[in-house]
């Protein structure tokens, strides 16, 4: 398995309920600041049982990056607005939904 894809997966899994991460961020906790390309690659690679909240992850303009209206967009969609996220002309307002906790304690816990 992908070392890489190892990382990001254990950023990806620390996303509390309600929160959200753009991809940019998971990159840059993940240890790859640069990275935010490869983290569509690595949540699409995960095997099912690694069950990864993968709906925390937003575009950096908090918005859902599949193509709208698409079934993975509205799944996307429904599963954060289950977990209390609100969405105002297609965005998530990142400055209330970002999560900002300690995510290096989160990931020594693991």
């Amino acid at each position: 398995m992908n070392e890489r894809h190892k990382r990001i997966w254990a950023v990806v899994k620390s996303i509390p309920t309600g929160f959200v991460l753009t991809y940019g961020e998971v990159a840059r906790f993940a240890g790859y600041p640069r990275g935010a390309r490869m983290i569509g690659s690595a949540l699409g690679t995960a095997p099912d049982e690694c069950n990864l909240p993968w709906h925390r992850i937003i575009n950096s303009q908090g918005k859902i990056s599949f193509p709208a209206g698409s079934d993975k967009a509205l799944l996307q969609k429904k599963r954060l607005e289950e977990e209390g996220i609100v969405f105002l002309a297609g965005a998530v307002n990142l400055q209330q939904y970002a999560w900002q906790g300690n995510l290096d304690s989160e990931l020594w816990q693991m």
